[in-house]
Formats: structure tokens, C-alpha cells, sequence
């Protein structure tokens, strides 16, 4: 009983961080006895960890979009940084750590701090902009970091670490390896990423999101996305601000990517392109701005909607669209929103009687 007074007296936000805890925690637990129960398909199996990593770029993505007001187009790019940068430290410390889930952390770790620098440097020049320049200006980041990994080349041998762009590497030592083949991508990959390592990811980033928006500095992010010009009239540094949720937005990113890379054997840079990052923001604008449980359940159900529409044959990504379509203008629709309020507040209204 106590309990349940000290949970209805929390803030709003922090009731809101502990449901979506909570809600994660359970589905975990469930699909992982339904797991060993044998009662998941192979498919459904080999889909867990990339739900994960579109779980993480979600919340992460609305971070930006709905915590910070800002519309970028380019957090696929992020992704990519974290895949490639965490593989190649994975595959390069193979011999060094051979225990798997420590070099997935490894690797994870890696991706999630170049993702930052790099999420830093485009920052620099981005985060100065408004609106749909800054928009457009970071769907052309996000290209040119794909083109870039497209003619990367990097290898490993005795004498260390080589990287080349638009070369070829063809000096390697008889022991040497390529890690990354240009338009090839990284072949032989060791797939190590699991669901229990994605769902500490998850975790992970929802500790930090929260706390950063539950924070003094998210109270500032936040003034600044409802009015601009109050927020500097007032002393508040913006791109400070806005720099550091871009920052954290982006190593979230790279740290879902490493996880996704190394679910798979091969990974090539065209799988980051403009369609992912248009598709992590289906998620965000679906579930909610600045709702990360519905950027949750959104990530989720259409990752595994196109799989669960596989009986449709040659109209099944037709079919998807037509939901997509459905979905997005029943929750947005004000009819279905006050009833769904007037429902809320109706059940609502009826507990605090029981209670009383």
C-alpha cells in the first residue's frame, strides 16, 4: 500500500521513466521464457537484436526530434560510424580479447565515442542552423558518410592498423586481414551481439535519456525547443544545450549500430542510408514526440510488421504502407485522441473512488 501512495506521489516524469522501465524489463523476461520454450520462430529469433538496435536509434533519435525540437535527417550516418568504427576494434582485438560479450562491449563502446566526436564536429557547423536548413544539412552529413564508407579501406596485420580512402590495400603482410572492402563492406564478421547485450543497451540508453531530460540541463533543452529567444534572453547558452543532446543522441546511435553490425557476418554501407534514418523517424513520430515508450512499442511492431506480413507475397511492403498510413492518422486524428482522454480520465475518476 505504501508503495502505491509513493508511486502515485512521484513527478509525472519519473512514474513515466519507471512504466517504461518496467514495460521493458517484462517484455524481456517473456520473450526470453518464450524463447526457451521453443515458442519463437526462427525468424522472430533472428529479428530480437535488431529490434534492439532500432529500439536504442528511436529513443535516441527522439532525444533530438522531440526533446530538443530539432528535425535531423541524417542519424542513420551515426549508425554507420558506431558499425563500422565498433567492428573493426571488435575484429582488431580478436586475439587481445577473446571473451565475446567483452569485446561486443568493446566494440560498442568504441562506436558509441567515435559516433559523439563525430556528432560533435557536424554539431559545430549544424546546430547554428534552424528549421529545415538543419534539416537538409544533416541528410547531407548522414550521405556523406555513407559515400565515405563506401570507399574506406582498412586492414590488419603485424605491423598494426592501416586505413586508406579510395585506395585499394595491397601492401598487407601474408598474415594481414581486411576488415573493410570498400563498396564490399566488412565481410566476416564474427556474430557475437545477442538480445540479452541489446536489451542492457536499451536499458542503458533509457537511464540516460531520462536522466538527462529529467535534469537541469534537459529543463534548459527543453525551454529552448518551446521558445528560443526566451531561453537566451534568459542566460541560457543554446548550442550548449543543443550541442549536448545532439552529442548524446549521436553516441547512442553509434552504440546501436555496433550492436547491429555484429549480429550479421556482412554489413555494407549502403544499409545506413537516407530510407534508415526515414525510418527510425517513422518510429519517433509515430510513438510520440518525446514519448520514448511509444518510440519503443513503434520500433518494435514495425520492425516486426514487414516479417509478419510475409504471407502477402510480392504486396506485403504495400500493405505495410497502408497500415503505416492507417496508424499514423488514427493517432493523430483529435476525434480518437478525446476519447481516448475522456477514457483515461473516466478510469482514472473510477480508481481514486475505489481508493477513497
Amino acid at each position: 500500500m505504501n508503495m502505491k501512495k509513493s508511486f502515485k506521489n512521484m513527478r509525472k516524469s519519473t512514474r513515466r521513466s519507471f512504466i517504461t522501465y518496467g514495460f521493458v524489463i517484462i517484455a524481456f523476461i517473456i520473450l526470453q521464457i518464450m524463447n526457451g520454450m521453443g515458442m519463437l520462430s526462427f525468424s522472430l529469433q533472428g529479428m530480437l537484436v535488431p529490434i534492439c538496435a532500432y529500439v536504442v536509434m528511436a529513443v535516441s533519435l527522439n532525444l533530438t526530434v522531440g526533446i530538443l525540437g530539432e528535425l535531423s535527417l541524417g542519424h542513420a550516418g551515426f549508425m554507420s560510424v558506431g558499425a563500422f568504427t565498433g567492428v573493426t576494434a571488435a575484429m582488431a582485438l580478436q586475439t587481445a580479447i577473446p571473451f565475446a560479450p567483452l569485446r561486443l562491449a568493446v566494440g560498442m563502446a568504441v562506436g558509441a565515442v567515435f559516433a559523439a566526436v563525430v556528432g560533435f564536429l557536424i554539431g559545430i557547423p549544424v546546430l547554428r542552423l534552424k528549421g529545415d536548413y538543419l534539416a537538409i544539412v544533416t541528410l547531407a552529413f548522414g550521405e556523406i558518410i555513407k559515400t565515405i564508407f563506401t570507399n574506406l579501406y582498412v586492414g590488419v596485420d603485424q605491423n598494426g592498423l592501416h586505413i586508406r580512402l579510395l585506395k585499394n590495400l595491397s601492401d598487407l603482410a601474408e598474415d594481414g586481414t581486411m576488415i573493410v572492402r570498400g563498396p564490399m563492406g566488412m565481410g566476416g564478421v564474427a556474430k557475437i551481439s545477442t538480445f540479452t547485450a541489446g536489451f542492457v543497451l536499451v536499458m542503458i540508453s533509457l537511464v540516460v535519456v531520462f536522466n538527462l531530460v529529467n535534469s537541469r540541463a534537459g529543463r534548459a533543452i527543453m525551454s529552448i525547443r518551446d521558445n528560443r529567444i526566451a531561453a537566451e534572453s534568459i542566460g541560457l547558452h543554446v548550442t550548449k544545450y543543443k550541442m549536448m543532446a545532439f552529442v548524446v543522441s549521436a553516441s547512442l546511435a553509434g552504440a546501436a549500430g555496433a550492436l547491429f553490425a555484429m549480429n550479421y557476418s556482412t554489413i555494407v554501407a549502403s544499409k545506413f542510408d537516407f530510407n534508415t534514418s526515414i525510418l527510425v523517424l517513422v518510429f519517433v513520430v509515430l510513438g510520440g514526440l518525446g514519448n520514448m515508450l511509444g518510440s519503443i512499442i513503434a520500433a518494435a511492431l514495425l520492425t516486426i510488421l514487414p516479417e509478419a506480413l510475409r504471407s502477402f507475397a510480392d504486396y506485403r511492403m504495400l500493405v505495410y504502407a497502408i497500415v503505416l498510413i492507417l496508424v499514423m492518422l488514427a493517432t493523430n486524428n483529435p476525434t480518437l485522441r478525446a476519447w481516448i482522454d475522456q477514457l483515461q480520465k473516466a478510469v482514472t475518476g473510477k480508481r481514486k473512488k475505489e481508493a477513497a
